[in-house]
């Protein structure tokens, strides 16, 4: 079994969405100062890393975390290559035949980012309209977020919220070949919250 983690290590200092807490791990009991255990504090934005929305995140009358399907999150994948569109247009999907219901794409983002990307590929919300009509349920990309950094309207979030479709962020998809693979993403199960960090990997078919 080959097994891709396609999830950003989180790291001191881990850059986040401007304004948002910042991704701390404090040190609490040590086993060298005379505790029994090594444990810690952890801290941090909901949206940190990869992470997924629940469409409680973007519309009030939205699912919460524990309300989405776990489903959504695990099964067949097709991973895209799209890199060269900004936004992503609905035309990267041409000559399609058959999609399963997860679609991950690799916009060109680094594994690791030194600091918070301000420029990065958006998804048309016609994109996100023809993945749904094609039978899609997950988009995740390798981008911070579906939406421009300076969006008001947030038109992309929207597209999801009315296509019904869920959002992966913030993935790693610098050294995944693009084809068909099993998704495994695994939210925190936290009740009542708009979004969490993930574990995500990849597994050869």
């Amino acid at each position: 079994m080959v097994i891709h983690d396609i999830s950003r290590l989180l790291t001191p200092g881990h850059p986040n969405w401007p304004g948002d807490a910042p991704f701390t791990v404090t040190p609490a009991a040590r086993i060298a100062q005379g505790d029994t255990v090594n444990t810690g504090v952890l801290s941090t934005s909901t949206h940190t890393g990869t992470h997924v929305d629940a469409p409680w995140h973007y519309a009030d009358a939205g699912s919460k975390l524990d309300e989405v399907p776990l489903d959504v999150y695990i099964g067949p994948c097709l991973v895209l290559d799209v890199r060269g569109h900004s936004p992503v247009p609905p035309e990267v999907l041409d000559g399609l035949e058959s999609v399963p219901e997860r679609l991950l794409l690799y916009t060109g983002q680094p594994a690791h980012w030194a600091t918070f990307p301000e420029d990065f590929a958006a998804l048309s919300p016609a994109f996100v309209h023809r993945a749904a009509r094609l039978g899609v349920r997950l988009i995740g990309t390798d981008a911070p977020s579906v939406d421009p950094l300076t969006s008001k309207t947030l038109d992309g979030h929207r597209a999801f919220w009315e296509s019904g479709l869920y959002i992966l962020e913030g993935l790693k998809l610098t050294d995944v070949t693009p084809g068909t693979y099993q998704l495994v993403c695994l939210p925190l199960p936290l009740a009542g919250v708009d979004g969490t960090p993930a574990r995500a990997v990849l597994i050869e078919q």
